[in-house]
């Protein structure tokens, strides 16, 4: 199927030959990428490289919105459909961490934090733009958007402003994690956040003895929380991730809030977990009307849509066929919560696909093999040339 559709464009099997021999371009794009830091909601700075970037190439239409997401248009012979390729550009780590990297050359390994979250990502999309400048017209218009806002709170704000504006012709998408390589996402895990804030009176430890505690209230809250039971199939998960408040230790509360991860295969538990969420939430309150100085709020910080592809979706046999004629013999199907939770809840089909291998995510010493990136990126341009064809009508 990918070849048959490869041998009518020999610049694309020039390019993707190409991209074979590229470890050193591809691992070099990947560590200047990781030198720039952008945690969720500081992604200006990478987006401007990467609109640069991408203007050098000699891409005319190069924009830039105000959440930071970059967005660059390969035209197609026409665009009554459109594909978009993607990577986020937002990582856990703050602002003041230390990006120093370590290359292990004879292992063929790169250590540093967001080198493979999502650094390996954003240089697969990267270079994808260079092997499009370089090949025919597309059979579509191909969208690249390196986003913002995947990580954490970030609430897969740039995805959805991605996909706002181009739903109306957004046809199929692609999405690029830095490490995963042979994995097939195309199940989008449905999660919803929330912060549970308390306020209260407070005092003095000792003078104050039984005025309402924020704390103690709050405490309370988790402590029902942490005893719930949710069904093993579909696979349903809750956690809280994060308790802060107080001022000291010989302080009665005024403050305390906790954040709170829900998590399900399936879109009716979600919905019904938040709902006991909300329920636990207000029985509180009404518990603590003799306490008019005591407030409880809840606010969601996250809401991520859910959305599946079938596993026999053309896009998945496709995207399993061109990891094979890129050498990747072994491929897995995976649910997962991606920047494909987007599109995948408004019934676009999207899968997310892995740059490379690596490990340590989220962890200083993240790593990545960047000898495996050239078969990630062979890949990536197979099944992106496959898709802006599927979507010309060309193939079925």
């Amino acid at each position: 199927m990918i070849m048959n559709v490869l041998k009518a464009h020999p610049s694309v099997l020039a390019a993707a030959s190409q991209t074979l021999q590229a470890h050193t371009r591809l691992r070099e794009l990947a560590i200047q990428i990781q030198q720039i830091p952008s945690p969720t909601g500081n992604e200006a700075q990478v987006a401007q490289w990467i609109a640069e970037h991408l203007s050098r190439l000699g891409i005319q239409e190069v924009l830039t919105d105000n959440l930071h997401n970059v967005l660059a248009r390969i035209p197609g012979q026409h665009s009554r459909s459109v594909l978009m390729v993607s990577a986020h550009t937002d990582t856990v780590f703050p602002l003041d961490t230390d990006l120093s990297y370590r290359v292990v050359e004879e292992e063929g390994l790169v250590y540093g934090a967001s080198i493979g979250d999502n650094s390996a990502g954003v240089a697969a999309l990267l270079y994808l733009a260079e092997c499009l400048c370089q090949v025919t017209r597309p059979p579509v218009d191909i969208w690249l958007v390196a986003n913002s806002g995947e990580e954490g709170l970030g609430d897969l704000r740039g995805m959805k402003a991605a996909v706002d504006r181009l739903q109306d012709r957004l046809g199929a998408s692609i999405v690029i994690e830095g490490m995963g390589l042979g994995r097939i996402v195309h199940q989008g895990l449905g999660s919803k956040r929330y912060r549970i804030s308390v306020k209260a009176p407070g005092g003095h430890s000792w003078s104050d003895f039984g005025s309402p505690s924020a704390i103690h209230i709050l405490s309370q809250i988790a402590g029902e929380i942490a005893q719930w039971q949710v069904p093993g199939t579909p696979r349903t998960t809750f956690n809280i991730g994060m308790i802060d408040g107080g001022t000291s230790v010989n302080t009665v509360a005024q403050h305390a809030s906790l954040e709170l991860d829900l998590r399900s295969e399936d879109r009716n538990e979600l919905k019904a977990l938040a709902s006991r969420t909300e329920k636990l939430v207000a029985r509180f309150r009404t518990d603590l009307l003799r306490e008019p100085e005591v407030e409880i709020a809840l606010d969601v910080i996250g809401d991520r849509p859910s959305g599946q592809i079938p596993a026999n979706h053309p896009l998945i046999s496709a995207a399993q066929e061109a990891l094979q004629v890129s050498g990747i013999q072994k491929s897995s199907l995976r649910i997962s919560s991606t920047d494909s939770n987007v599109p995948l809840s408004r019934g676009i089909p999207s899968v997310c696909v892995g740059a490379t291998e690596g490990g340590g995510a989220h962890r200083a010493e993240e790593w990545i093999n960047s000898s495996l990136m050239p078969y990630g990126a062979h890949h990536l341009l197979l099944l992106t040339w496959w898709a802006a064809r599927w979507l010309s009508g060309d193939v079925s």
